[in-house]
This record gives structure tokens, C-alpha cells and sequence, in this order.
């Protein structure tokens, strides 16, 4: 099944319609969103809590993105899962976040490229 690409964006329907759902998902008023910072500041009320949640994040957050390191060779969802990690780290980390934004803007970079190199291929 083959997509067709808008010219006038230069994005297939497919696109427009993932971009829309992360950008309807990432909207602050969602009640899930409102519910999580109302836990965060009463984790961030508690000096200790707040280390030891800082450290299970990066506990975690770590363990899933090496875990998805090691699946990368397989096949399967290895940069999945670490983007994953990435995602998890970037909650309470601010070098995940840029690092995990850097990375996003690298694999625009490269689809683009890789739409492109197969235009050029089918013509």
C-alpha cells in the first residue's frame, strides 16, 4: 500500500495524523498530566523522597535504555526501547531531554533524507 505525499507539505496523510495525535497527547490540560505533577509536588515537598525517586528514575531509565542497547543487534524493538530509557531519564534529567531531543531532530534529518533518496530512486 503506497501513501501518497502532499506536495504542499510535503508529508503523507499517515504523518500529519501521527504528528497530530503526539501534539493532542502532549497538550498540559489532560487529566493523566494534571494528576502526575500533582504527585511530583508532593514528591517534591520531601527532600528525601525527592533523592530517592531521582534515583529510581535514573535506575531505571538506565537498565531500559542499556536493555535496549543490547536488543538494538536483534530483531525486534531495540531503539524502541531505548528511546524508552531515553524518555524516562528525560523526566528528571535535563541532558536525557536534550540528548532524547537531539536524537529526534537527527531522525526527522534522516527521514527526510531517506523519503528523498527514494524519490530519487523511483524516478
Amino acid at each position: 500500500m503506497r501513501s501518497t505525499t502532499r506536495p504542499e507539505t510535503g508529508t503523507t496523510p499517515l504523518e500529519q495524523a501521527v504528528r497530530a495525535e503526539i501534539a493532542a497527547a502532549e497538550r498540559p490540560d489532560r487529566p493523566v498530566r494534571r494528576w502526575l505533577r500533582g504527585i511530583r509536588r508532593r514528591i517534591d515537598r520531601h527532600p528525601r523522597l525527592r533523592f530517592a525517586y531521582r534515583i529510581g528514575v535514573g535506575v531505571l531509565g538506565g537498565v531500559i535504555a542499556v536493555a535496549g542497547l543490547a536488543l538494538v543487534p536483534l530483531p525486534g524493538p531495540g531503539w524502541l526501547v531505548v528511546f524508552l530509557g531515553l524518555a524516562i531519564l528525560g523526566t528528571e534529567f535535563a541532558w536525557a531531554r536534550r540528548l532524547a531531543a537531539w536524537v529526534k531532530r537527527m531522525l526527522d534529518r534522516f527521514w527526510a533524507w531517506w523519503k528523498a533518496r527514494r524519490a530519487a530512486r523511483a524516478a
